[in-house]
């Protein structure tokens, strides 16, 4: 876990909400996880908390003699 810290929590919320959640993530070709994230972001940008941009994440596998 180099990359940065990131925090677990069960989150309960209702049925239809979920559904909502999951067919935007999916138009949005993100999981739900990041679908969340990112609406979380959304949300506190709109009411005036200022949060720095997430580093990217880097995908698919490393070149050869670079470190995971």
């Amino acid at each position: 876990m180099a990359e940065r810290d990131r925090k677990a929590y069960p989150l309960r919320v209702d049925s239809a909400l979920w559904a909502a959640v999951e067919r935007n993530a999916a138009a949005e070709l993100r999981s739900v996880n990041a679908q969340v994230e990112c609406l979380l972001r959304e949300a506190l940008g709109t009411r005036g908390v200022k949060l720095k941009q997430p580093a990217p994440r880097k995908r698919g596998r490393p070149r050869k003699g670079e470190k995971a």
